[in-house]
């Protein structure tokens, strides 16, 4: 027996992060590869953290030497980063 699935090209097509800029007070505004656009707030994750490698990022000059690698947010070489889904549903939590 033989089992295909047909997908259309929504359910295979994955969302990166196109673009993205600090707006201050830990507020990211983001550009994903579908054309949406959304403001992230990491303030009340930063202030929940509690590891040191995290906490460090409350540093606001820190904080917003992000880089875009691989249509991610990447803060110090994968030192921090979030699952582009999350930042895609502006929610990210600890």
């Amino acid at each position: 027996m033989k089992i295909t699935v047909n997908y259309n090209q929504s359910e295979t097509q994955s969302i990166l992060i196109d673009g993205a800029n600090y707006a201050g007070d830990f507020l990211v505004k983001i550009n994903f590869s579908d054309g949406s656009e959304k403001i992230v707030n990491f303030k009340p994750f930063l202030t929940k953290a509690y590891h040191p490698s995290i906490k460090k990022y409350s540093d606001e000059g820190l904080f917003s030497s992000f880089k875009i690698i691989d249509g991610n947010l990447n803060w110090n070489d994968n030192e921090m980063l979030f699952p582009v889904q999350d930042l895609y549903n502006g929610k990210i939590g600890i």
